[in-house]
């Protein structure tokens, strides 16, 4: 008997960086998934996955190896998708052309324009790509897709690279030089401050509040551009001076709505077609607009609770629905051989690689 026919006939097939697993202290998962019958096993991405299976759930935060996009990591993503093409009744979290759509910021902000958030007052900032370094295109282009100063500069590429925090707030025409193509402008929301993440885990979500930019306002050609990480301005313990409102506007504050958020994941989740996300939302000062300024790929839950208990009933979920659906595509008779843009995707990644 060799050592895969010993295993349980449900196995979690999982991968993410040692770093990652760490800080989620994935030991402990581990024991809650044998508790409902499953298995945990990293997968070994040096190796074909037919050796290590069989699976029931491939679980993964593949971001750093998609962002990557070398010769090796071409060769893994590769050998991932043959196995989840030979075995299509494995439950994949999450599909890795979602998963690659919001490594694409310019891709993402136009998904949520194409929902139906705008309806009740939830939107995305005006934005537009920048993929040219001629300042005076640029500032036509910025002008033609209604971008208004000032703007955050962000990299394309959203996840799973060094850069992908190293942001600009840019005041007016002459800091328009300081954009590093390929990146995304979009106008930028005062928001006294406040940024609201929305942590979601399949039918699960919570909220966690976040410090974030103070109210920035237009300049002529007087104000520098700013530059920042923003994963340093964010943090639950951040205490950077850019989240410092002026006293004028210290006793502002936003109100989130409860419902929006709920609707705002609501219909997120069916647009990606993800199951482990994080939304980045703000509330406009004066309007109480709420805007979608960022959404990532399954993101560090910090201050979620029972992330682990929630994560299983998710995994359990998707896996009785994606066994219902197969089913009944099955007995239609549908065509349910993949149709992912994989090739575009591809060779839009390897394009902004080019460009750092």
């Amino acid at each position: 008997m060799t050592e895969n026919d010993k295993r349980p006939s449900m196995v979690i097939g999982y991968w993410m960086s040692d770093r990652k697993s760490q800080k989620l202290n994935w030991i402990e998962f581990g024991k809650v998934c044998r508790q409902h019958g499953y298995e945990l096993v990293k997968l070994d991405l040096d190796k074909p996955l037919e050796n290590q299976g069989p699976f029931a759930v491939i679980l993964h935060k593949l971001t750093e190896i998609i962002a990557r996009n070398d010769e090796k990591a071409i060769q893994i993503i590769d050998r991932i998708e043959r196995y989840i093409k030979d075995h299509p009744k494995v439950l994949i979290i999450d599909p890795l052309d979602s998963v690659r759509t919001l490594l694409d910021r310019y891709k993402t902000y136009n998904v949520v324009l194409n929902t139906t958030l705008n309806n009740i007052d939830v939107f995305t900032p005006t934005f537009v790509e920048i993929l040219s370094t001629n300042v005076k295109d640029n500032i036509k282009k910025l002008k033609n897709a209604g971008v208004t100063f000032p703007f955050i500069c962000k990299p394309f590429v959203a996840q799973g690279t060094t850069y992908c925090h190293q942001m600009s707030v840019i005041f007016n025409e002459r800091g328009v030089a300081d954009c590093k193509p390929p990146c995304v402008a979009q106008s930028f929301i005062n928001h006294n401050a406040i940024l609201y993440k929305l942590y979601v885990v399949g039918d699960h979500y919570q909220m966690v509040e976040r410090p974030s930019l103070k109210n920035f306002y237009a300049s002529n050609d007087d104000r520098d551009t700013i530059t920042f990480d923003s994963h340093s301005v964010s943090k639950s313990d951040s205490s950077s001076e850019l989240s410092v409102l002026d006293p004028s506007e210290r006793a502002k504050r936003s109100s989130i709505d409860p419902i929006k958020l709920h609707s705002i994941v609501k219909t997120l989740g069916s647009y990606l077609n993800m199951s482990l996300y994080g939304v980045d939302v703000v509330v406009e000062n004066d309007t109480n607009r709420h805007a979608i300024i960022d959404i990532n790929a399954y993101p560090g839950y910090d201050g979620f609770p029972d992330f682990f208990g929630k994560l299983i009933d998710c995994v359990k979920s998707r896996r009785a629905q994606s066994v219902c659906s197969k089913a009944y595509f099955e007995d239609s008779g549908f065509d349910t051989s993949d149709s992912s843009d994989e090739k575009k995707s591809r060779a839009k990644l390897n394009s902004i690689n080019q460009y750092n």
